[in-house]
């Protein structure tokens, strides 16, 4: 192999250096020789000769000799580029392993997501079911005894300390307020196992990892059922401000692109400090649709903006990302032959965009 500038040269080489350097000596110490003879006998046919002679194999011994040099470079010039490939090669399969990982680690997690929303819903359903029943009991019971107090007062008109009894009662039981705020606690609870139902099924939406073909699907809908997921780590730090444009459906694996936008409105959060905000915006150009996700967080260093998509490189503290987000979200968009862009300015924000092909090519698809 090619040794670096500066390296002492490997073995062969050095051999086969000195080899020509000794020959080079011996042909001119025998031209030294027979020039010295000559003038001291004078013209010797035969030592010319010899000298002659010997001049062309020490020329033609050389020649091979530089020629096994130059080829020995080639080789190891060759073995240093074979050298290079393969530790590219190697490099570009550790990413892939690594990928594959938070892939499969990913997915185990949303299996297990979908089985927790599996079991949450069935009990939310039947409390949701139980609280219309109990709201319809409570108006029953409320008509009743209306009716029931609209009956009995005329009876009690001529019965001052019963009439006076039961109006002690209805005080104590503030029977006015519970009127109205029974309705309305059965009310709030009903509204809220809503929205814990709408919540399960955004998270059975977001991880379903089964799907193999492609699917199209409302892009939108899939922002929100992701917007839900990630509500907590967004909530308490950004406004989400929607500019939706029209889009079409897409074809598309859909678990996969609301992974990407998982990790898009992840990463805006967490850019952002304090409090800020988040503008979601969508359109259509000719074949392609595009999504875009602009925080107003810290921005991105222009040094560094060429290694965001590399794998495990990231700018968050120990503990706080692995640097595969950006890579896998990547990797989606181009498997879906798409791409992620991204303009950013220091303390001003970013904006990450993704862009999709509204249908797939046959060989996407096939794969």
């Amino acid at each position: 192999m090619a040794e670096p500038a500066g390296a002492p040269p490997v073995p062969e080489t050095a051999a086969l250096q000195a080899e020509v350097t000794r020959l080079n000596k011996m042909v001119n110490a025998l031209m030294n020789r027979a020039e010295r003879d000559m003038g001291a006998k004078g013209s010797s046919f035969t030592i010319f000769q010899n000298a002659v002679t010997l001049e062309n194999q020490v020329r033609e011994r050389t020649q091979a000799l530089e020629m096994a040099l130059h080829e020995n470079e080639r080789i190891n010039r060759a073995l240093q580029r074979e050298k290079e490939a393969q530790r590219a090669l190697i490099q570009k399969l550790e990413e892939a392993h690594n990928q594959l990982l938070q892939s499969e680690k990913l997915a185990s997690i949303g299996q297990l997501a979908a089985g927790v929303a599996h079991e949450i819903n069935n009990p939310i359903g039947f409390v949701n079911s139980n609280l219309g029943t109990l709201k319809s009991y409570v108006g029953q019971l409320l008509v009743a005894i209306d009716e029931m107090t609209a009956g009995i007062e005329p009876l009690l008109a001529d019965q001052p300390l019963v009439r006076s009894r039961f109006a002690e009662i209805a005080r104590k039981a503030d029977l006015e307020f519970l009127r109205e705020d029974i309705c309305n606690l059965i009310a709030e609870s009903i509204d809220g196992t809503a929205r814990v139902r709408r919540i399960v099924q955004d998270l059975r939406d977001f991880s379903r990892t089964g799907e193999i073909a492609m699917e199209w699907v409302d892009l939108h809908a899939g922002l929100e059922s992701t917007l839900n997921v990630v509500a907590n780590e967004i909530k308490y730090k950004a406004e989400v401000v929607r500019e939706y444009g029209t889009l079409p459906l897409v074809e598309c694996r859909p678990s996969q692109i609301n992974q990407v936008f998982m990790n898009l409105l992840v990463n805006a959060a967490q850019a952002i400090t304090g409090n800020g905000r988040i503008t979601l915006k969508s359109g259509c150009v000719g074949d392609q649709v595009w999504v875009a996700v602009s925080d107003t967080g810290a921005g991105i260093p222009s040094e560094l903006m060429v290694r965001i998509f590399d794998p495990f490189f990231t700018t968050k503290p120990v503990g706080k990302g692995t640097g595969l987000g950006l890579s896998v979200s990547y990797g989606i968009a181009e498997k879906h032959g798409g791409r992620i862009e991204v303009a950013s300015q220091l303390g001003q924000g970013s904006t990450f965009t993704l862009w999709l092909p509204i249908r797939q090519a046959t060989s996407v698809t096939a794969a």
